[in-house]
């Protein structure tokens, strides 16, 4: 096999990087693969658009099928981004018994079973290294390197943009409005920027993880999700004061046979080697029952470093295809899925209430927390000027989801309570 010949799905920013990769390190490819690769056809919107990288004209098209329907062409590399459009022409790739290279978190996270179950029927790779955390090969560890073990937690910052506003808040006790802002004048952020800060960006990436993690048929529904965008400078100011950092993660946890999934805005302890990740930056942590815990940590996203995981996979795709096992690489899922209910999710939960300034209103708390077996690890009681009201601010210890959702709801409407402020779930400790 002298030349191996690729049909690329979209030339953006992360498209242009596999065309820079795949053409400055072509001597490096043919090394390790015994042949040489050619990008035959790319798909694109726009014809006559400028783009930041040089690519023959002959090669662009606006036409899907000439890229899909081309026996010539091996594998399809997609970076073009969207669901169901994108969904068929990999659907119609694979029938045509293409391989497959994938980007795109979004359509693993609702379709990735169907489409994994049609590449194993057409004997085809569909690979997705780059679909989580960027240049970070934390799926490819998670399906060779760990292979072995048993994984019972994955804990992430899986979201640059929103790590990026969290860490100017926490540096710079800045508002998120402003932050925000900022963000989106750098380019981490998008004008609409609800799916990175409502958490499904990140709710997306942890049920591929959970799903390989976990070999459960995970999906993004089964993730309980809550995002940034009411995060105050005051929240920050207080996890601090406490000892934690205030970080989005992601949380895949598996006692015995049951897994709860979550995305969250979580305060960690300090000391804890999430809570030094910064910026854009991702990283995840991995626990396993033999190896112990191993951390993962790089750049998110970006052309190149998101180019070098998407190469990476196709290089996958060709040593299988000298070898002859394409398409006998992704396993069906192990287990049953079982989720778990709120009764039996645990955690510590840092909680901002204002109460009355009266005598009692405190006795009164703690009461009804330990009625519900929920008893406290820290608090702070301030009072707040020309107020009649107190802040307090606690950090529970383990409690069930069930016990302090609760807890909150009757606070809401207790008579020593002017206003539940914030809650938050803590972890590593």
């Amino acid at each position: 096999m002298k030349s191996i010949s690729v049909g690329l799905l979209g030339l953006g920013t992360v498209g242009s990087g596999v065309v820079k990769i795949i053409k400055n390190h072509q001597d490096k490819l043919a090394h390790e693969l015994g042949c040489s690769i050619n990008i035959k056809k790319v798909l694109v919107k726009d014809e006559s658009k400028q783009r930041d990288v040089s690519i023959d004209n002959s090669k662009i098209t606006t036409r899907a099928n000439e890229l899909i329907d081309d026996p010539e062409i091996d594998v399809i590399i997609e970076v073009m981004g969207g669901i169901e459009q994108t969904k068929n022409y990999l659907m119609q790739a694979l029938h045509n018994k293409k391989h497959v290279v994938t980007a795109n978190k979004d359509l693993i996270a609702v379709y990735g079973s169907e489409l994994l179950a049609t590449a194993r029927e057409n004997e085809c790779d569909l690979f997705y290294e780059a679909s989580v955390a960027g240049g970070i090969p934390i799926i490819r560890s998670l399906v060779d390197g760990l292979v072995s073990d048993r994984i019972t937690k994955m804990m992430g910052i899986v979201n640059g943009t929103t790590n990026f506003i969290l860490t100017k808040m926490s540096k710079f006790g800045s508002p998120y409005s402003q932050v925000l802002k900022q963000a989106q004048d750098l380019g981490f952020a998008e004008t609409d920027p609800s799916s990175d800060v409502e958490g499904i960006d990140a709710a997306r990436k942890m049920a591929i993880l959970a799903r390989l993690g976990f070999s459960m048929n995970v999906d993004l529904q089964d993730v309980r999700v809550k995002g940034i965008s009411h995060i105050t400078e005051d929240d920050i100011y207080y996890s601090q004061k406490l000892g934690y950092e205030m970080k989005l993660i992601g949380v895949a946890k598996r006692d015995q046979e049951s897994i709860e999934v979550s995305v969250e805005p979580t305060l960690l302890s300090q000391d804890h080697p999430l809570a030094n990740v910064q910026d854009e930056y991702n990283a995840v942590y991995v626990y396993g029952e033999a190896v112990g815990e191993t951390m993962f940590y790089g750049p998110g996203a970006g052309s190149l470093p998101t180019a070098t995981a998407i190469v990476s996979d196709l290089v996958a795709i060709l040593k299988n295809l000298h070898l002859g096992v394409n398409g006998k690489s992704s396993v069906v899922p192990q287990h049953e899925k079982q989720l778990k209910n709120r009764g039996d999710i645990f955690a510590q939960y840092f909680l901002r209430i204002h109460v009355k300034d009266q005598v009692g209103a405190f006795a009164h708390i703690t009461e009804l927390f330990s009625k519900r077996g929920v008893s406290f690890e820290k608090i702070l009681q301030l009072p707040l000027e020309g107020h009649d009201v107190a802040e307090i601010v606690i950090i529970t210890h383990p409690c069930s989801l069930k016990d302090f959702e609760e807890i909150l709801e009757i606070l809401k409407f207790y008579p020593v309570v002017d206003e539940v402020k914030s809650t938050y779930r803590v972890e590593g400790l």
